[in-house]
């Protein structure tokens, strides 16, 4: 089993190496990072399985592909380039991709065409809904080329909202997920983060789709946890400053999620749809 994508797959993935490794004895599991840690691997030798998290924010190749140092505000996918990525997915029975946020940096998306080697690049810029429709048509065509449906399982995560605007929900405009204790109770919330556009896109895009792909539609289920994300509980990659001490608003993680939590949910949909479809 692989999953594909950016950090809340890696979530995903470390969720699901959570709920099964307590299980297996010490010394018949491993878990090792490759490939500049593009690529972590967890084994279960009794079983004869792995588990696995591949980095591709886009599933394209882009400028975000370092899968430690990649904090990009300016970002370039390069158009038709996911067998830089594909390569490394083959062979695999289960496959989870999901790929949103990295998107998400305006209304319009940088696109390469040609090589980032290239000394004079030729960059043009699209919609977002444009360019992440390209993204969805790329993964699936390398899917009917290089998966069998009668051997490979392949799902796509749709998008995990976020929860930084408090004004969605009813609170306060400086308010978001920090200190957030209960859930939205209303059950046709739907924040303004997630854009119906881009589920307009995955929809056209799947509906021609001729290899079977499970949607695991987690997007609905999740916005209602504004409580359930990290928040000021998580690794601080810079020194924070005096000013954001005393005011944990202003770097609270309101994107990825505790664990345990939400996303042992997202992989007990997974589990059901995998031997239930």
């Amino acid at each position: 089993m692989m999953f594909v994508g950016d950090s809340l797959n890696r979530g995903q993935y470390t969720s699901m190496i959570c709920l099964l490794h307590r299980l297996i004895p010490h010394d018949k599991k491993s878990i090792k990072t490759y490939n500049h840690d593009s690529l972590t691997v967890f084994k279960a030798k009794d079983y004869n399985i792995s588990i696995e998290f591949y980095w591709a924010p886009f599933l394209l190749e882009s400028n975000a592909d370092n899968a430690i140092v990649h904090r990009i505000s300016d970002r370039v996918v390069r158009k038709g380039s996911i067998n830089k990525h594909g390569k490394h997915w083959k062979g695999v029975g289960i496959l989870v991709f999901n790929t949103y946020l990295w998107w998400m940096t305006g209304l319009e998306m940088k696109v390469l065409k040609g090589s980032f080697e290239d000394d004079d690049k030729e960059i043009i810029t699209v919609s977002t809904e444009e360019a992440y429709g390209m993204g969805m048509r790329s993964m699936l065509r390398w899917v009917r080329r290089n998966m069998n449906p009668k051997k490979t399982r392949v799902f796509f995560t749709s998008m995990s909202p976020t929860h930084a605007k408090g004004i969605d929900w009813g609170g306060r405009p400086s308010e978001n997920c920090y200190n957030q204790t209960t859930m939205i109770e209303d059950p046709k919330y739907w924040g303004s983060d997630c854009r119906k556009s881009i589920m307009k896109v995955i929809g056209e895009v799947f509906s021609k789709s001729k290899y079977p792909i499970t949607f695991l539609n987690i997007t609905q289920m999740s916005s209602y946890r504004k409580d359930a994300h990290t928040s000021i509980h998580k690794k601080q990659w810079n020194p924070l400053t005096p000013e954001q001490l005393v005011n944990p608003t202003s770097y609270a993680d309101c994107v990825h999620w505790c664990l345990p939590g939400l996303q042992d949910t997202w992989n007990e949909l997974l589990f059901a749809k995998l031997f239930y479809p």
